[in-house]
């Protein structure tokens, strides 16, 4: 089996604001499955695709309690081609309203850091050069 693309589904509060902030990272929209209710961004095209959904729409796609923020049920990690993206992403989203909840993480072949978005939903953004990679 072969997975195609994946669509991650994450509550939302406001969409105009969720929007702002996922552009101003740098991020396009999918406007086909964006609307007062959701917004759809474009991770990677025709592969990975982050629905944010308005809390009142998110619940009509399940029967458990949508979480308040006070808990972690993910982290999402992304790669990213290089340590300036990693460190441009965090600054960008800082900066429009998110907040860092770890510190910067170097591995010598990896270098990580990680912010919370405007809804509280965490984000790990990577840079891995392969090449360096241990082996032992």
């Amino acid at each position: 089996m072969e997975i195609t693309q994946i669509y991650v589904n994450l509550p939302i509060k406001d969409v105009q604001k969720t929007r702002e902030f996922w552009t101003k990272l740098g991020f396009s929209i999918n406007e086909q499955f964006s609307d007062e209710k959701a917004i759809c961004v474009i991770m990677k095209e025709n592969h990975i695709y982050a629905m944010f959904l308005k809390e009142e729409f998110f619940k009509t796609f399940t029967d458990r309690p949508v979480a308040k923020g006070e808990t972690t049920q993910t982290l999402l990690a992304i790669g990213v081609n290089s340590r300036e993206e990693v460190e441009h992403m965090v600054k960008t989203a800082t900066e429009n309203g998110g907040s860092t909840y770890s510190e910067p993480q170097d591995h010598g072949w990896m270098y990580q850091r990680a912010f919370s978005d405007l809804n509280g939903h965490q984000w790990e953004v990577m840079f891995a050069d392969m090449s360096k990679l241990p082996t032992e």
